[in-house]
């Protein structure tokens, strides 16, 4: 697989690849049931991310400095280093992430096949 996003187990196996340069990812905040996005571009074969919005605030959900409250969505932009990789643990008390990519969103475990339920995941470049 060359270019795009790779979707991976823990231990290195590749489940899916996802072409493009920009995604987003979102989820819903387990204890407070709030939605998360952030959009993150491959550069130089790793993962910069380029904003980051809630909506809303509450326990392990402070915007980030410089947040400003657009449409009812806190957003910023974090100061993160450019990552190889995230890695995403799955959990029984919160949906899927959800993944979008050239206006294609879907869960993110609806990407890589039955059998990886519980199974953290990794999102990184694909090489």
């Amino acid at each position: 697989m060359s270019g795009g996003l790779c979707i991976a187990l823990l231990g290195g196996m590749v489940l899916a690849a996802v072409p493009g340069e920009r995604f987003t990812l979102a989820w819903t905040h387990s204890i407070e049931r709030t939605e998360w996005r952030e959009v993150w571009r491959i550069v130089d074969g790793r993962l910069v991310i380029e904003s980051a919005r809630v909506k809303g605030t509450g326990a392990g959900m402070e915007p980030g400095e410089g947040a400003r409250l657009v449409d009812g969505w806190w957003e910023w932009t974090p100061a993160l280093p450019p990552l190889e990789r995230i890695v995403l643990a799955a959990s029984e008390h919160t949906a899927d992430h959800r993944l979008c990519a050239d206006g294609d969103c879907r869960p993110l475990r609806g990407r890589t096949g039955p059998g990886h339920g519980d199974d953290p995941l990794v999102l990184e470049p694909c090489p």
